[in-house]
């Protein structure tokens, strides 16, 4: 299987473990309990397959009513490669490309995992430590939606906090595995301890951990900026797809990097 289908079906299989689905043809939407905004969202029903170009109109129509009748905002995000050609189909009908970054992979065998000086780095495996990374996270993002709740089980996802001299200062998490697929997400560092490589430290950290702890054997994440490209790409993953993010006109468009 195509390596950017496989990361789309494994991502579908991960969101729809705690979302309710809404399938209409070649489209599916994705309802979390929680209204906060990133949460929910709409993805391809079968990626790596052909999709039907004359059902999109219909079954964006169909998803957009029923999160409108919750009062959510819709984006979707699709692996191009996984899609071809499904953007562009719902660009005509109404939605807005923000953005399409590189969607960067790599296997454990080739995770280059920078040094630790002076830092603590620990998985998180409490509500307490949780609350420690979201603090961080709400801190890195400038946003009370970086929070997250603590997941027992490794497989369903995870965290990892940094400490520089007892201090909390940079967090990461990985995502649910499906297929030994996780995304890795989630990478903040409070202002005060930035430029100090403490980023590239979690995201290596992280995603090692998903690999031991969680049992994945393949990560993925998709870069914010030139910046953090750069940091990705020197500790292994290489770009193997095209993330497409998209969403109606209004609401979050600008978040969608």
């Amino acid at each position: 299987m195509d390596i950017g289908a496989r990361i789309a079906r494994a991502q579908l299989a991960g969101l729809a473990n705690s979302r309710r689905q809404i399938v209409a043809g070649p489209l599916t939407g994705l309802l979390h309990d929680d209204d906060t905004w990133y949460l929910s969202g709409m993805v391809a029903t079968e990626p790596g397959e052909p999709f039907d170009q004359d059902a999109v109109p219909e079954a964006l129509a169909i998803i957009r009513h029923a999160f409108a009748a919750e009062g959510r905002w819709l984006s979707a995000e699709l692996v191009e490669e996984a899609s071809p050609g499904l953007a562009d189909v719902l660009e005509a009908n109404g939605m807005t490309v923000a953005s399409r970054p590189p969607l960067l992979v790599v296997e454990s065998a080739g995770l280059l995992e920078p040094d630790l000086p002076e830092v603590v780095a620990l998985v998180v495996s409490s509500a307490e430590e949780q609350a420690e990374a979201n603090a961080v996270s709400v801190k890195a993002y400038e946003s009370e939606d970086a929070a997250a709740d603590f997941e027992p089980d490794p497989a369903d996802g995870g965290w990892i906090l940094l400490r520089v001299d007892g201090v909390p200062a940079a967090s990461a998490s990985w995502g649910a595995v499906s297929d030994g697929v996780t995304e890795i997400a989630g990478v903040g560092t409070i202002h005060s301890h930035r430029r100090r490589g403490l980023g590239a430290i979690a995201t290596a950290y992280a995603t090692r951990q998903a690999f031991e702890l969680a049992g994945a054997t393949l990560a993925w994440l998709t870069p914010g900026d030139d910046g953090s490209d750069r940091i990705y790409r020197r500790l292994g993953f290489t770009p193997r797809a095209t993330a497409v993010h998209l969403g109606d006109p209004g609401g979050h468009l600008a978040d969608l990097r």
